[in-house]
């Protein structure tokens, strides 16, 4: 199972909001709460015709301070937002999801049922067929959630009830939470080995899949680890030989759907999800949104009758279908979806558009780091990245040294505030390991890199410069780290 850490670094780097790079980033400003300011009169209009009541506020004479010390604890954090952040999946929302979300809040409606969130049901509605239609969909269920796990959970429940008594299979990079998930819902569970690209190995696949008694299996479209994508195209064919269901865990990867310059095997594997029985996909993730904001698809409409329930406490002034009867979570933000709305509404789920080519501008980051990483001859690296992440280490004499080494650099970068990730993988990733370096372990502790925000490309400069530094600060005659590069 991979394993991935956060940048967590000395005091001195912790402290990132005091360097200079925080310092001249800019967060929401002066425009931005204008904006806000003029859509908050436009709201306002829509109930003017109310009668005026007084609204008395609990400790508003002590807001401003509590305000003023929230700020200040939050400035404890990682630059999530600055493109020097390169460790984990964290993508900073855009300024219109931003926006719509703190207009909304002030309604602050549930999207449990139309008489919670008139509005916001009906906006949810409509992203949400606007993400289905990425893939292809246009009859479908689906709704929105908390985030991947959620949207995972959903899906195994159905292929549980679906096919009962069934093997759930994933991968052993698949995120943990499906053999959690299946724990949860007493589903059976197994893992199948990985290829040297951390996908799923179709050899070791069918051979399980002869033994029968398979149910759904999980197909990752980009794992959390490497980004790596399974052969959803081959993994079909399986599924008409052997009939299983397959759920595309698309948490991370399914907005790539929109790109055409992907590598073959993956333009091929993206190009076949809209044959899935279930799709999740996490908006909070590339789609530009505010945590938690996850969504669950399934093709077949019909499933709609697991979620049936007789409760006569929901909602009855309406007799349309609401989304408290297609979800397992029952009071949901309505502000999620205003937010997703609107940020579809600006940036459109087009290929060729300005959404996408922010995908594609992450991906080029991706690929050139990994170019040059493969140039300078200190380094061993992993696959090339299918989306954008990249992985690498430093020679050293032994896989255990090499692991000690990349620890350090994780330090040493956070200190020059550039913020990597850890991740444990195994060996066979690594395809130019070094003969006569000793395999004291099965897995090597290396860097990870999620390029993901556009702006990433633009800083590749800073942040190569940032991570040959960070060598230099570890390197010494006793770590064993070959001075060589080309």
């Amino acid at each position: 199972m991979p394993k991935a850490s956060a940048s967590k670094s000395s005091s001195k780097s912790a402290a990132a909001h005091k360097s200079n790079t925080h310092n001249k980033s800019k967060l929401p400003n002066g425009e931005r709460f204008k904006l806000l300011s003029n859509a908050f009169l436009t709201l306002n209009k829509s109930f003017e015709k109310l009668p005026e009541f007084k609204n008395a506020v609990p400790g508003s004479k002590r807001l401003s301070d509590v305000i003023t010390a929230t700020a200040e604890r939050l400035g404890d954090n990682y630059p999530y937002f600055h493109p020097l952040y390169a460790g984990q999946m964290l993508k900073p929302p855009h300024p219109v999801a931003q926006l719509a979300y703190a207009l909304a809040m002030t309604i602050n409606p549930n999207n449990h049922a139309l008489d919670g969130g008139r509005a916001t049901s009906a906006m949810e509605k409509e992203a949400v067929a606007q993400l289905a239609a990425m893939f292809g969909w246009t009859k479908f269920l689906g709704h929105l959630c908390s985030g991947g796990t959620m949207a995972n959970l959903e899906a195994l429940w159905v292929a549980g009830l679906s096919a009962p008594r069934k093997t759930i299979l994933a991968s052993s990079q698949s995120h943990y939470t499906h053999q959690r998930i299946s724990k949860v819902l007493q589903l059976p569970f197994e893992t199948i080995a990985s290829d040297a690209r951390g996908r799923i190995d179709l050899e070791i696949l069918e051979k399980r899949l002869k033994r029968r008694g398979i149910g759904t299996v999980v197909v990752t479209m980009g794992t959390t680890a490497t980004g790596s994508v399974d052969p959803l195209h081959e993994i079909l064919a399986l599924s008409t030989k052997y009939s299983f269901r397959i759920h595309a865990d698309a948490a991370y990867g399914g907005y790539f759907t929109l790109l055409e310059n992907l590598e073959p095997d993956t333009q091929k594997a993206f190009g076949a999800i809209g044959k899935a029985d279930s799709i999740a996909i996490d908006p909070h993730k590339h789609g530009l949104q505010p945590y938690g904001c996850g969504c669950i698809l399934f093709k077949d409409p019909g499933v709609g009758r697991w979620y049936k329930h007789d409760s006569p406490y929901t909602y009855f002034t309406s007799t349309a279908l609401h989304l408290g009867e297609i979800s397992l979570e029952c009071s949901r933000p309505g502000a999620a979806a205003a937010a997703l709305w609107a940020t579809q509404k600006l940036l459109p789920l087009t290929k060729h558009g300005e959404f996408a080519q922010g995908l594609a501008k992450g991906r080029q980051a991706a690929r050139a780091l990994y170019k040059r990483l493969r140039a300078d001859e200190r380094f061993i690296t992993t696959f090339p990245p299918e989306l954008d992440i990249v992985i690498f280490a430093l020679r050293a004499q032994s896989v255990s040294a090499t692991s000690m080494i990349s620890r350090r650099i994780f330090e040493a970068a956070a200190r020059r505030d550039l913020h990597l990730a850890l991740a444990e993988l195994p060996i066979h990733f690594f395809h130019n390991l070094p003969p006569n370096m000793k395999r004291d372990h099965q897995t090597i502790t290396c860097l990870r890199s999620v390029l993901m925000k556009p702006a990433h490309f633009d800083w590749l400069n800073q942040i190569w410069s940032r991570i040959l530094a960070s060598v230099s600060d570890v390197q010494n005659p006793k770590t064993g780290i070959s001075r060589r590069r080309k």
